[in-house]
Formats: C-alpha cells, structure tokens, sequence
C-alpha cells in the first residue's frame, strides 16, 4: 500500500510538471494569481491562417474569418510580461507585436487584418426593422483614385430611366471604412412613377465628392447606369452590413467587385 502511495504522488507531481502554460480561461483555474488571461477577436480578411504567440508558445491560430479566442497564460516566476506576437504562419510575416504586462490582465486585442494591413475593427450597425443600414471602403485598385467620394444610395426607375437619390455618405476617404448610413427598405414591384407603372432598382454610385458626377468623369472610363453600382442588399429587407469593393472594369465600362461583406 505504501508503494502504491508513493507512486500516486510521483505521478500527480509528473502532470503538473507538464500543464501547458496556456489553456482556455477557465474559474478557479490553477495558479490564477500569476496568470495573464489574454482575448483575441476580430476578423482575418485574408486568405492567410494567423497564429498568435505568447513568447515562444503558440496558443491560437485563426483562419480567414471571424476569430474570438480567450486564453489563460501562467507567467514563469520573476517574470512580469509576455510579448504577444501574430504572424502568418505560411509566410512568417509579423503583423502585430505587443508587450503584455501581468496588470494589463484581462487583456483583448481587437483587430481586422485585410490586404496585408491591420487596422481596427469595423463595427457593424445594429440591426433594426424596416431599416437598412451600411458602411462602406472604396478601394480604387485601378484608378488610383486619391480624393473623397460620395457614396449615393438610391432608387433607379426603369420608367422613365431616372435615378432618384435617397441619401449620401459625404467625403468617404479611398480604402477607409466610411460612417454608417441607414435608409428604409422598399419594395421594388409595384412601383409608380409620375402615373406610370414601373420597376425599381436599389444602386448605389460613386461621386465626385460635392457632385452628382460620376467619379470617373473626364477619364478613360464610362460608366452604365444600373450594372456600375457598388455592393448593396436587399432593398426590401432589413439589414446591417459592411463592405469592401474595388474596381473591375469591363473594357472601359466601370464596374465593382465586392471583396469582402461582413
């Protein structure tokens, strides 16, 4: 029986030995005092999986997509911090390094990493009925258009070909995220316009900023007035999104690709 004790006790001191420095936050987890409870979330853009490092350890890894992960890491004794590293893992590339103190805990590093760049996450609106609401990043890859553009929201009557604007988001900035805007859904059938039946179109086009001009005007590219219209949803139904879309022209016709919806 004494043996058997001894052997107990030599094979419980073996396991925690060997508890891994970093596991899932967990109540009354062991050594909790020394420990610095770290969360990562947001969204991976790209088509790159991220591994995030405390130190040397490698504790999460995030495929493109939305990420919140929570650890709970134990500092060595004497020390008072951990550098938090991202990278890559198929390129090694670094993207973010941080310094994590012991009183910074519980930490959260929020980002969104997109076209090799990390930037803060964009919030997107809350829902709410009878209501659609966006925000937008215009990026120009073609043009390398470098001022602000409005961003015009509107309703295109096939009966008599006009385009009605509802609203605008003035003075959005090249490849940043824009303020949100939110108009109400309609129905798109059924539709009169001075007496006439029609159908309606939702487009969404890019101005000059302060006009009703196409951003294109007086370059090599024209635009079409319902296919050049930039990602939107349903107009009908209820909605709250994010964008990212970029130029794809067709021959010299302007037109959009929608990178990325959140």
């Amino acid at each position: 029986m004494k043996t058997i004790h001894i052997l107990f006790l030599a094979l419980t001191g073996i396991c925690l030995l060997t508890l891994p420095a970093c596991s899932k936050k967990e109540p009354g987890f062991l050594y909790e005092d020394k420990m610095l409870a770290v969360t990562v979330k947001g969204y991976n853009g790209s088509d790159e999986t991220l591994e995030v490092r405390l130190d040397t350890m490698p504790v999460i890894q995030t495929p493109p997509g939305k990420f919140d992960e929570t650890r709970g890491c134990i500092l060595p004794a004497g020390q008072k911090a951990l550098t938090l590293s991202i990278k890559e893992i198929a390129t090694g590339k670094i993207i973010l390094n941080k310094e994590l103190k012991k009183e910074d805990s519980p930490a959260t590093i929020e980002f969104f990493y997109f076209n090799g760049q990390v930037s803060k996450m964009p919030e997107v609106p809350p829902l709410e009925e009878g209501k659609i609401k966006i925000s937008y990043m215009f990026r120009p890859t073609v043009t390398q258009y470098a001022e602000p553009v409005d961003i015009v929201l509107g309703k295109y009557y096939f009966t008599p070909k006009v385009f009605e604007e509802i609203t605008r988001i003035k003075n959005v900035k090249p490849n940043e995220f824009s303020a949100p805007v939110s108009i109400s859904t309609f129905a798109t059938s059924g539709q009169v316009y001075n007496g006439q039946p029609t159908a309606v179109l939702f487009l969404v086009y890019v101005y000059k900023a302060g006009t009703n001009e196409f951003y294109t005007t007086g370059t090599e590219y024209t635009w079409h007035p319902t296919s050049t219209t930039a990602p939107k949803p349903a107009a009908s139904v209820k909605s709250a999104k994010v964008y990212i879309f970029e130029e794809v022209p067709v021959d010299n016709t302007m037109s959009f690709q929608k990178q990325l919806e959140l």
